[in-house]
């Protein structure tokens, strides 16, 4: 059943929320659960319930904040020429008459007339909205609208509006910068660029240092001179230049390229000059010589396009001029880089130097830098040789021969506040050196009697705070180079003077003192010079005085030979008696020869043991080899063994293995073949099986000729304790291999490794034999090619050679510690046995009853 009346018609499902609205009018709940009742209604009905609603209750934003969606949507796709959009403006307009101070009205309603294209009363609808909400809430509302007047060409519109923003958020300079370079008002972006750059407060949002606005803004102008205009371009660069002095290389190309686009060429290069004489880095340099370069190259080829193929004489001259542009520029280049290098440090001679080396060919530009060189560097903080400059200097006017001007500069050198002595030094040698050349001879010997004056008053050599010019006249280099002019040009006492005088001064070196000796030598002054190595002597210390004594003791022998022998020996044992043992070998192994060619053969030898003990242990085994060889000579065979059994005592393994050898060897040879077998047993303690197979084959040829089978058992029990010792399973592996083999066990040549060793090879000869002699007693013996059977062998006879016997004989006549032995003994000993008594078996009666048991 309907109720109607003028204005609603209520339906019969809508009267109990009716019902509940009349008790309740001022109930958003109800109102909003009766919206809900009537979602799908008509569109005018649902219009009217929100209308009743807001009648009742104006200021409920919840209530206008749906009723303005629903207006939106329902106006959604339809043209914006459409009434409805009026209407929908009209709502927001009443709605915000109590909704002004709601941020999301303002919003959506901004957002509704940008969908319907109306540009003034959008923006006048956005400024409603800034003016009535308060500032908090501005941030809401400015994205909007910047977002809005920048979607249309309106730039003198979104321009005023980022203005009117930047001064709430300046921080969004940079995005109001990309604006106005998109629209193209590039110098009104110059002008916040450098705004930015300038504002210290400034921060980029982007995180951008100030350098790279710098950079941006130079590269703005540099590239839109035309559009960026500004009076003052060139001073903005230039303020960069002066702010940023690590980037001036691409500041001045950024200037430089900003009067090439606008077409000041001459300027451009002017730029280009200026920047090559400022620069002081090599990288910025480099940057803007190949820029100056890249430029000279592209305007002369764009000339020779315009010119193309009719030139005219105008023409070619201009191309003449800039072609004599761009070579000039070319050949400046290295001079160029090292009037940089010279900017970075103006005290660096290595640099004046190559600049000296470019003018070649230019002497009044060489005499130019030198003078303006020895005028910038301060000798305090030069780097490199100064001297070697002002030497130079000289020697250019020598080789044009201008000797005067050259002793001029010489002169001007000397007076030069160096910091080392020796620099001052090394001048007065060379303008010594210049007079030699020149044949004046006598103003060079004048210059060193100049050089080593002493001051008035007495100076330290190492006193940095006196001057140089005071303290030269100890300087060793001038000193010596003096006392080589005497020995050449002056007399010899003026050159005795001279050393003398090194000495006195106490700056003589041990190469001074040896030629002072030499020079009186040569001029048969022989007791003169040994006194002067003694003063040597006494100067220096070990190991300084080597050289000195060496040569001293060499000269002396030369002179006197053996005629003062007891003084030889007393300066050898002044020498010896503090000499370290890396310099005694050389010094024994002296006095050893002069003993054995001008003393006694005894003293010899005790001065050749001696020296085995005094020198490094890497050096005795060749002190004992020289010792060994010399009591060999003296005193024959015999009686090198004491010297033998010292060196193995005293000799490290590797030494003592190779004495044992040799002992051993000669021992072997005068027929001591029990002494050899001792020293081969001793020597083996030292020996490991897996290091020195060479030991243990040759002991083991030696048991194989002179030994048996019971030494050749002890020779393998030595060797197999010397496994075990060094930890090694030779002798299990060997022992393993023999219990699996098919071979014949009890004879000591099955315990050896190797089938075809010589012992082997004996035994089984021997069984051979055996049998042969059982079997076959007339026949031949056969060879034998593997072990056969037991051997019943007890003895092997001992092989010698024709030599060895001959050796063996003479060093019996010669040996005095061999013991006499009666030849009778084996004659005896066989009489003996005939006259023992024969054994006779004892009778049982003696036994007992033993005996039956």
């Amino acid at each position: 059943m309907l109720m109607e009346d003028t204005a609603i018609i209520i339906e019969t499902d809508d009267l109990q929320y009716e019902e509940e609205l009349l008790r309740n009018p001022y109930s958003v709940k109800h109102w909003l659960r009766y919206i809900e009742q009537k979602k799908d209604a008509v569109p005018e009905k649902l219009n009217k319930v929100y209308e009743r609603s807001l009648l009742q209750m104006p200021g409920s934003y919840k209530l206008w904040h749906q009723y303005l969606r629903l207006r939106m949507q329902q106006v959604k796709g339809k043209c914006v020429t459409d009434p409805e959009y009026e209407s929908v403006n009209n709502t927001f307009e009443r709605a915000l008459v109590f909704m002004h101070k709601m941020p999301r009205i303002w919003i959506d309603y901004c957002q509704s007339l940008m969908r319907q294209k109306k540009i003034t009363r959008t923006r006048k609808t956005f400024d409603r909205a800034l003016c009535a909400l308060p500032i908090t809430q501005h941030n809401r509302i400015w994205p909007l609208y910047l977002k809005f007047v920048m979607s249309y060409s309106i730039p003198e519109t979104a321009g005023r509006v980022w203005r009117r923003y930047l001064k709430l958020c300046p921080e969004q300079t940079e995005d109001y910068i990309s604006y106005l370079i998109s629209i193209g008002r590039l110098e009104e972006a110059a002008k916040k660029y450098e705004w930015c750059v300038n504002t210290d407060s400034f921060t980029s949002k982007y995180g951008k240092s100030k350098h790279q606005l710098w950079s941006e803004l130079c590269e703005l102008i540099s590239k839109n001179p035309q559009e960026t205009s500004l009076k003052n371009a060139e001073a903005i660069i230039r303020h960069g230049l002066q702010r940023y002095t690590d980037q001036v290389g691409m500041l001045w190309n950024s200037l430089a390229e900003y009067y090439i686009n606008s077409a000041l060429f001459e300027r451009a290069r002017d730029v280009y000059e200026e920047a090559l004489r400022s620069v002081m880095t090599v990288r910025d340099f480099t940057q803007v010589f190949d820029s100056y370069a890249q430029f000279e190259e592209l305007t002369l080829k764009k000339r020779m396009e315009e010119v193309g193929t009719d030139v005219g004489e105008q023409d070619e001259s201009e191309l003449e001029l800039r072609l004599a542009r761009y070579e000039d520029l070319m050949q400046r280049r290295p001079l160029l880089l090292n009037s940089v290098m010279l900017r970075q440090n103006p005290h660096n001679v290595l640099e004046w130097q190559k600049r000296v080396t470019l003018y070649e060919g230019k002497p009044k530009m060489i005499v130019a830098t030198y003078m303006e060189a020895v005028k910038t560097i301060d000798p305090k903080q030069a780097t490199g040789k100064l001297y070697s400059l002002w030497v130079n200097f000289a020697k250019f006017y020598e080789e044009n021969n201008q000797i005067v001007d050259a002793r001029i500069i010489f002169q001007r050198a000397t007076e030069v506040a160096y910091v080392k002595v020796d620099d001052l030094a090394s001048v007065w040698c060379e303008w010594s050196e210049m007079e030699i050349r020149h044949e004046n001879e006598e103003e060079a010997l004048k210059l060193m009697k100049r050089a080593t004056v002493p001051p008035p008053h007495k100076v330290a050599y190492n006193d940095e705070s006196e001057p140089v010019q005071r303290r030269v006249y100890k300087s060793l280099k001038l000193w010596s180079m003096y006392a080589d002019l005497e020995e050449c040009m002056g007399t010899f006492k003026s050159c005795k003077a001279v050393y003398d005088r090194i000495i006195d001064l106490r700056i003589a070196t041990p190469q001074i003192i040896i030629n002072y000796g030499m020079f009186l030598q040569e001029n048969n002054y022989f007791e003169e010079a040994f006194k002067a190595y003694e003063k040597g002597i006494s100067l220096f210390k070990w190991p300084y005085v080597y050289d000195i004594w060496n040569t001293y003791l060499t000269k002396f022998l030369e002179r006197y030979k053996g005629n003062k022998i007891e003084r030889a020996r007393d300066l050898f044992e002044q020498c010896l008696e503090k000499c370290p043992e890396n310099f005694a070998k050389n010094l024994y192994l002296l006095y050893a020869k002069m003993e054995e060619d001008y003393g006694l053969a005894r003293h010899a030898m005790e001065v050749y043991s001696r020296a085995t003990k005094a020198v490094p242990r890497e050096e005795k085994l060749s002190i004992y080899n020289i010792y060994l060889q010399h009591a060999q000579q003296i005193y024959g065979v015999t009686k090198t063994r004491e010297i033998y059994q010292e060196a193995i005592d005293d000799l490290a393994d590797d030494g003592a293995r190779e004495m044992c050898l040799r002992f051993a060897e000669m021992e072997r040879k005068l027929g001591e073949v029990d002494r050899a077998r001792e020293i081969y047993s001793y020597c083996s303690q030292m020996c490991d099986p897996r290091i020195t197979s060479e030991f243990w084959t040759k002991w083991t040829d030696f048991e194989v000729a002179h030994g048996n089978e019971d030494t050749m058992k002890e020779l393998l029990r030595i060797k197999r304790s010397m496994q075990a010792k060094y930890n090694t399973q030779v002798n299990m592996m060997s022992a393993q291999m023999l219990a699996s083999a098919d071979t014949v066990a009890g004879t000591v040549s099955d315990l050896a490794p190797g089938a075809k060793d010589g012992m082997r090879m004996l035994e089984a000869r021997a069984v051979a034999m055996n049998q042969h002699e059982e079997h076959n007693p007339s026949r031949p013996i056969p060879p034998v090619s593997q072990p056969q059977g037991g051997s019943k062998i007890m003895f092997v006879r001992g092989s010698t050679t024709k030599r060895d016997d001959e050796v063996a004989d003479a060093a019996r006549t010669a040996n005095p510690d061999e013991i006499d032995l009666d030849d009778d003994d084996d004659d005896d000993d066989d009489d003996d046995e005939e006259d023992l008594p024969q054994q006779r078996e004892v009778p049982s009666a003696v036994f007992g009853q033993l005996a039956k048991e």
